[in-house]
């Protein structure tokens, strides 16, 4: 009898054990917050909405405001990295030199010329800016008009005084692949050819030509050659005139400083594109980046600004290039603006990487909807300009 006793027990131990685990499941089950489900994905006209928006907010704006309002009352950058880097040049950029004779001026030039140039006056730590006023009143035009009006791709000509529209333009971009080709010939049958940045012509020509209308600089490259004696930026003639766009309010003192001391030397001033042009390559890149990021993330679009740092993201110099072809020429054809694994950055240096703050993807997209259906553009479409046709060589 106490076999079969022992049995029955085991069997209801077993039991007992099973019936508690199964109240705990079910316990947990009950208590348990549901699943977490996916939100359902925006309509196409909802998400594109979304996108303009976010593409028209520009979080740099703040900080842009403070540089210029600093600038205006003699004051270094705001920022903190970009004041230091200003102290460690020593370059007194706006100032004429007639209301600080009290300084020593330092014999670096290797010319007569070079020996009184501004650039060479050291800036005393704390002594405040005096700005000129004609740079006071470019840099407050300059900030006045940072809004959205894409009527100024119409108006480009007049503000750049091209007496007319080009019959054919070359933008030539930097990109290595232009050595898998001899376009050279080609580019220079334009009728005006664009540069970037500066990029070597000799021992290229084969590949990307001779010829140069119009040197297309960011800022940041001008600030470099403000290092120079005379001030020096023009590697493809006097006579060339320089389009350039401000990535830095504090540039605008490099602008002033060069064509005071480059003018009599150079044929050609340095212009400032308009700052509606800035403001509108700027929304239709983040646009276009903003989009990306939706397609291959699947994440909703407000969360962009964590995978970009959104106060520094900024277009390429090649973008804006395109932008100011587009509007000053009948046909546009552009060189050099893609990239391939096994070619290198920049045609003529050894770059090896892009520029964090660049979304290069998303200009490719860009250069696609221009080329081919320039139609459905965000921020184009609903301006009224024609587009001219625009070709892309590879």
């Amino acid at each position: 009898m106490k076999r079969p006793l022992r049995r029955s027990f085991a069997v209801l131990i077993f039991v007992g054990l099973v019936g508690a685990a199964s109240f705990s499941t079910a316990l947990r089950r009950a208590v348990a917050p549901p699943p977490a489900q996916e939100p359902p994905p925006l309509d196409p006209a909802r998400l594109n909405a979304t996108l303009l928006r976010l593409a028209a907010a520009d979080p740099s704006e703040a900080s842009l405001r403070r540089d210029v309002d600093g600038l205006l009352e003699g004051r270094l950058p705001a920022s903190a990295a970009r004041a230091r880097a200003w102290r460690r040049d020593r370059l007194l950029h706006p100032l004429h030199l007639h209301r600080h004779r009290s300084f020593p001026l330092p014999r670096r030039g290797r010319y007569p010329d070079d020996d009184h140039d501004i650039l060479l006056h050291p800036l005393p730590r704390h002594e405040q800016l005096r700005i000129d006023p004609a740079l006071r009143r470019d840099l407050r035009s300059w900030h006045r008009l940072r809004r959205y009006d894409p009527a100024v791709l119409a108006a480009l000509p007049s503000l750049l005084s091209i007496p007319g529209r080009i019959p054919s333009c070359a933008v030539v971009g930097n990109s290595g692949i232009l050595l898998r080709a001899n376009h050279g010939a080609l580019i220079d049958s334009h009728a005006a050819v664009f540069r970037l940045n500066n990029a070597r012509v000799s021992g290229y020509a084969a590949h990307v030509g001779s010829k140069t209308n119009f040197s297309f600089i960011n800022s940041n490259v001008l600030h470099l050659c403000a290092r120079r004696p005379g001030c020096f930026c023009h590697p493809y003639g006097h006579g060339v005139p320089i389009l350039l766009y401000i990535c830095q309010a504090a540039h605008f003192v490099d602008v002033a400083a060069c064509n005071a001391t480059s003018s009599s030397r150079h044929g050609s001033p340095i212009s400032v594109t308009d700052a509606r042009l800035d403001v509108l390559c700027a929304r239709i890149v983040k646009y276009y980046s903003l989009r990306r990021f939706v397609a291959e993330t699947g994440r909703a679009p407000e969360e962009w600004d964590r995978a970009h740092d959104a106060a520094m993201f900024h277009y390429s110099s090649g973008m804006q290039a395109i932008m100011v072809a587009v509007g000053v020429c009948d046909r546009v054809s552009v060189f050099g603006f893609s990239k391939s694994s096994d070619a290198k950055h920049h045609y003529h240096s050894n770059q090896k990487a892009e520029l964090d703050l660049h979304d290069y993807d998303a200009e490719y997209a860009f250069y696609h909807d221009l080329s081919e259906r320039p139609q459905v553009v965000p921020f184009l479409k609903d301006s009224g300009f024609a587009v001219p046709p625009v070709v892309f060589y590879h």
